[in-house]
């Protein structure tokens, strides 16, 4: 596959997500990947759609079930599955050995968007959101970098006040999710597991190996436990 600097043809998008032409035209007019122009999409969009989305051929979790898997993994009660969910939740788990299937599974547990602004705004977003100790997978916290959960209720007060712009490269990322933010930040800071799982989905392919490497023991840990 030849890439041309940041940008991409249709037929190399096409390669890199594993779908036809048709499909990328469908991802680039409802907004999930971008064209720069006619039959030319830009790089790192089509880059992180397929690493947060995969191919395609995995089914995804919806929301509330992705965070009951978080909560499993990470060793904690998930919040408001019946037995019955649980049961089945543990079963679909306990089969899963691919880190990155993983991920993709649990994709639907918060929407993903980047942005960028001022160069003053990244610390002050930082302390409104829910922040995952990357220190725990050994990655450097990077000051620059902005990653973190808020509750999709308050993104767009937040955007505006701090004047962030939708921006594919930016550096601030806003992860928002439905799900009730206190125990998103449980989770955050119970161990290494919510850390692993964004990191799992990076660009950066030294982090994305770290992420998936965690994912990995999170797994193997949660089978030994099954067997107890």
């Amino acid at each position: 596959m030849i890439f041309r600097g940041d940008f991409l043809t249709t037929q190399e998008a096409s390669d890199l997500l594993g779908v036809k032409a048709r499909q990328v035209r469908v991802l680039a007019e409802a907004g999930d990947i971008v064209r720069v122009a006619r039959g030319v999409f830009d790089r790192t969009s089509v880059e992180r759609h397929r690493a947060e989305r995969g191919t395609g051929r995995t089914r995804t979790w919806a929301e509330h079930t992705a965070w009951g898997a978080v909560a499993l993994l990470a060793g904690a009660a998930p919040l408001d599955l019946g037995d019955t969910q649980q049961y089945r939740l543990r079963a679909s788990l306990l089969d899963i050995t691919d880190p990155s299937e993983l991920a993709i599974r649990l994709r639907d547990r918060a929407t993903v968007t980047t942005w960028s602004g001022h160069r003053s705004a990244g610390d002050r977003v930082r302390e409104e959101l829910v922040i995952p100790g990357r220190r725990r997978l050994g990655l450097v916290e990077d000051a620059a970098i902005v990653d973190g959960y808020l509750h999709t209720s308050r993104i767009a007060d937040l955007v505006r006040r701090h004047r962030l712009r939708e921006d594919m490269t930016g550096s601030i990322t806003l992860r928002h999710t439905s799900m009730d933010l206190d125990f998103v930040h449980r989770l955050a800071t119970l161990n290494s597991t919510l850390a692993a799982i964004d990191a799992a989905t990076s660009l950066d392919p030294r982090e994305r190996g770290v992420g998936e490497r965690a994912l990995v023991r999170r797994l193997e840990l949660f089978r030994e436990n099954a067997r107890r």
